[in-house]
Parts: structure tokens; C-alpha cells; sequence
């Protein structure tokens, strides 16, 4: 079907691919990582002080710790929660494997609860449904920008003693009853991958109000290990450091550091633009037959990290991968956020099942994500809604 498609006369809407994300980085961006070379420190330094406490600031968080990336961060969460041997973790199975992954590291059991067909985040009535004595955790993912509903989830975790990790990898900067993404949860990560809000090239933080979390935190992205004379059993001289938990080499080095900060510096610009962008996409693809678009709860600020559609199985011809081929076959690099985690063969050894989850199944097989990042012009977002109109017209069944 998608062969039709490539063999009828006519010229692709772009003649290069528009990825559907992309960083951002000017020359201020390149002096502050600079500079760090220049300097005395570029790891271990002053910059990865700095850079924690621009986004603990920004957020409205007591404490934050940096790590190389997104995953070691939910690694580090999880240990700070005490998961462990025999514990359950409930979340969502769209999301990176990373959300479920952590829990796995610590010897705990992923709990998949589906998801809302409204706003594709968690659904709370199927995390209350998942809960029991083995539950220890709740880690929800704040699905392409728009913050899960924290005010019941927060009740849940509450009323059943359990610690809530909101995984915020793509809502940094978005808000929930005007309070930020990162002062609603007992921990709260956030990542800087390049196509994220803002890029130290790899790298994630925890943000916390908890000063037993943050401590742990920092012992566990430093091999367990420290040397504050307020923690030592001993102390032999100035040289001594103790390693008093099995922890890892998580440490973000001076150069992201200071690149994060430099970024930080315009984050609500480009979320500005982010919105933008949403809401031209809203005006031109609104009322398409067969094509839904994402909706936002009136009590959110979305930080747009993705836009996802979803199509219509019933209404086209062909399949997804069919509008998948077509829309890249005319320059629109869309994307599919995400496959369920437990379809994955690991999660399958592990005893998971398909049919989990039907909400989620429902939508990963209908999902297209377009193309959202700040760099984008009104011209690129004219090309994509082009070649939506151009890929449907084509396939939608009249």
C-alpha cells in the first residue's frame, strides 16, 4: 500500500527530512562549555553546583542532583525510595523503558496500569485497581509534556504510604494547577537529551524537597561513597572516604553542566515556542476526518515535548506503518512515542503478557508523533500539515 503511494507522480512536500525533534544551541551555549575547558574543574567542579541549583530554583525544589543521564537519575530515585526484592513499582507502560527499566535494577517488579484515551497519561482509577501489599512506589510519566493528574495520584500515594516518582523527562517547564512540574512529587526527574526542553547533551537530574532523598542521591551517583565528616564511622585523616552503600559512577561532568545552565537561560523561550507551534498545529489540522489531535485538561500547561496524533485504523486504508512511510516519503521525520514496555522480548521472558493493557495497545497502534522543536519555522509547520493533508487525502476511505 505504501508502494502505491511512492510510485505516484508527484514531488515530496520537502526534498530534506524535518526531524521531529532537534536541540538548540547559539553561541552562549558554546562559551559556557568553553569556559569550563579553560578552567581548573571539568568534572567534579562548580558548574554542576550552579546548574542543580538554576533548576531546583526554576521549579520551586529545596534540593537537586545531576546524573548522566535520564535513566541513571530514575536509577537513583529508586534506590532513594528503597525499592527493592519483592516490591512493586506501578506506571505506565507508554513511556520510554527507562521508567520501568529502573525499577528492574532495583530487584523490584514493574506494574503496568493503562492509560486515559484522553490525555494518554496514567490513568489513576488503573493505579488505585494495581495497588497492594507489595506496592512500594508509584512512578508516573508525564506523557509528551502534559502532566499526569498529581492531585489524585498524590492521594493515592498518601493514602497508601507510598513514595510518587514523577517521571518529568518531558515536562520541564509545564505546570499543573499553575504550580511547576517538579514541587508536586517526593521526587521528581527530568532529562536533557538533545531533542528534550533543554540538552547537556546526555544528562538527567532529581529534583526533591526531602533532604533523606538527597542525601541518598548523592552517595548513590558517587560510588556509595563520601567523605562528609557529618556521615564518616571514622575518620583517619584528610584523605579518607568511606563507601557506605553500593552505589555507581552517575556523575554529570562540568562541560553538561555548564551547557544545562546555559540552556536553563532560555528554557521559556523555547517552550513559548513549543506552544506556538501546537497551536498553529491545532488551527490547521483541527476538524480532519479520521485524524485526532492531543487534548490538554484545563488544569495543565502543557510543555510540549511531543505532539502526537492519533489515526483512525477504521477510516484509512492500509496500515500505520502505510501513514508512517508515506509522511517520511515526503521530508516529515514523524516518529511512534511509544511501544507498550511490555511488548518488548525482555519484558516478555519476564512473564508479561500482550493484552495488559487495552487502552495503551489501542493507542500505540494508531499513534504519529509530527515534528515539534523550537528551531522550527511557520514554513516547516506549513510543510508538515501539507503533507498530513496530502498522506490522508490518499489513504482516508471516503
Amino acid at each position: 500500500m505504501s508502494e502505491e503511494f511512492h510510485k505516484r507522480p508527484s514531488y515530496p512536500v520537502r526534498n530534506t527530512l524535518l526531524p521531529y525533534g532537534q536541540q538548540w544551541l547559539d553561541e552562549d551555549d558554546i562559551e559556557a562549555v568553553v569556559n569550563v575547558l579553560r578552567g581548573d574543574f571539568i568534572t567534579q567542579g562548580p558548574a554542576i553546583e550552579a546548574f542543580e541549583t538554576k533548576v531546583a530554583d526554576y521549579v520551586g525544589a529545596n534540593y537537586a542532583v545531576a546524573f548522566t543521564n535520564g535513566t541513571a537519575a530514575l536509577h537513583g530515585a529508586c534506590f532513594a525510595a528503597g525499592i527493592g526484592e519483592g516490591d512493586e513499582v506501578i506506571t505506565t507502560p507508554i513511556t520510554f523503558l527507562a521508567s520501568s527499566n529502573c525499577v528492574l535494577y532495583q530487584g523490584g517488579t514493574p506494574v503496568f496500569a493503562d492509560i486515559d484515551m484522553e490525555t494518554y497519561n496514567i490513568d489513576p482509577l488503573e493505579i488505585e485497581s494495581k495497588i497492594t501489599d507489595k506496592t512500594k512506589a508509584i512512578i508516573a510519566v508525564d506523557f509528551s509534556g502534559q502532566p499526569v493528574e498529581i492531585d489524585r495520584i498524590s492521594m493515592l500515594a498518601r493514602d497508601h504510604n507510598l513514595v510518587l516518582i514523577q517521571d518529568a523527562a518531558h515536562s520541564l517547564g509545564a505546570t499543573y494547577a499553575g504550580q511547576k512540574v517538579g514541587s508536586l512529587a517526593d521526587m521528581t526527574m527530568f532529562s536533557f537529551h538533545p531533542v528534550k526542553h533543554v540538552t547537556t547533551g546526555e544528562g538527567g537530574i532529581i529534583v526533591t524537597d526531602s533532604e533523606e532523598y538527597y542525601r541518598k542521591l548523592i552517595l548513590f551517583r558517587n560510588h556509595g561513597m563520601t567523605r562528609d565528616s557529618n556521615m564518616l564511622m571514622k575518620n583517619e585523616g584528610p584523605w579518607y572516604y568511606e563507601m557506605q552503600e553500593l552505589g555507581y559512577n552517575y556523575r554529570m561532568t562540568d562541560m553538561q553542566a555548564a551547557l544545562g545552565s546555559s540552556q536553563m537561560d532560555k528554557l521559556d523561550q523555547f517552550i513559548q515556542r513549543r506552544k506556538e507551534i501546537a497551536l498553529l498545529y491545532n488551527e490547521q489540522l483541527s476538524g480532519l476526518p479520521g485524524i485526532i489531535l492531543p487534548k490538554q485538561l484545563e488544569q495543565t500547561q502543557s510543555s510540549w515535548h511531543l505532539y502526537v496524533t492519533r489515526w483512525n485504523t477504521e477510516k484509512f486504508r492500509g496500515s500505520r506503518k502505510d501513514w508512517f512511510e508515506a509522511l517520511r516519503s515526503e521530508g516529515i521525520g514523524v516518529q511512534v512515542h511509544y511501544i507498550p514496555v511490555y511488548f518488548q522480548p525482555y519484558y516478555q521472558k519476564l512473564g508479561y503478557e500482550c493484552g495488559l493493557c487495552p487502552n495503551a495497545e489501542k493507542f500505540y497502534y494508531s499513534a504519529i508523533t509530527l515534528p515539534i522543536f523550537p528551531r522550527m519555522s511557520n514554513s516547516d509547520v506549513s510543510d508538515v500539515v501539507e503533507a498530513v493533508n496530502k498522506v490522508r487525502a490518499h489513504f482516508y476511505l471516503c
